[in-house]
């Protein structure tokens, strides 16, 4: 009898135990999978409806990309953005994973010194952002130097005047914490860009 007794007592507790288990489940998953994600969407719509969307470039009454997500601007005649070990493909961002003597690093950085080197017809050293690609692979902004970098071959290739391409540059320049790196979002930087080719050609 003693033996059976302590074999029911020790089910109960079992099952007691399981219905505790099932109910924290249950609250947490509540409280963690609806409840908090809902409360925080909702403040972050309300507080910044922009940045909650996704951040995203309207031209034209058209969505023509993020202000998070680089695009390869490779085949447009303006600011290049940094290079991409995920092809500028949202859905598969990374980073190369190749270590600083990687004989494949090596070579990719040389051939973009020497793209650039060809690009602006001198040998005028390469903004390290320009010839290496970041841990994303989806970085947008690329380095004031590596704009002011740029602006004599866009000039070159849009008739935009030197100086005019170094205001919108300075006009669209950000800093990050405590003001120590300067930056240009490149699509930012871009669409003004086309802008001013497009009143050109309207002239």
């Amino acid at each position: 009898m003693r033996i059976r007794s302590i074999s029911s007592h020790a089910s109960v507790s079992l099952m007691g135990a399981i219905k505790d288990a099932v109910g924290a489940f249950c609250l947490l998953t509540l409280a963690t999978g609806l409840i908090y994600p809902f409360v925080t969407t909702g403040v972050a719509q309300s507080v910044m409806p922009d940045k909650a969307a996704g951040s995203l470039v309207v031209h034209q009454e058209k969505v023509i990309g993020s202000e998070l997500i680089a695009q390869d601007m490779s085949k447009l005649p303006f600011f290049q953005a940094r290079p991409s070990a995920a092809n500028y493909d949202g859905a598969s961002s990374n980073a190369s994973n190749l270590g600083p003597t990687n004989p494949a690093l090596l070579q990719s950085v040389k051939d973009r010194i020497a793209y650039w080197h060809k690009a602006r017809g001198d040998q005028s050293p390469v903004p390290t952002d320009l010839v290496t690609t970041s841990g994303s692979g989806l970085d947008p902004h690329i380095s004031r130097d590596a704009a002011i970098y740029q602006i004599p071959i866009v000039a070159k290739r849009t008739g935009i005047s030197e100086t005019t391409l170094r205001t919108l540059v300075d006009e669209l320049e950000t800093s990050g914490l405590f003001g120590r790196h300067h930056y240009v979002n490149v699509l930012q930087l871009n669409l003004r860009v086309q802008s001013l080719v497009a009143s050109q050609l309207s002239h």
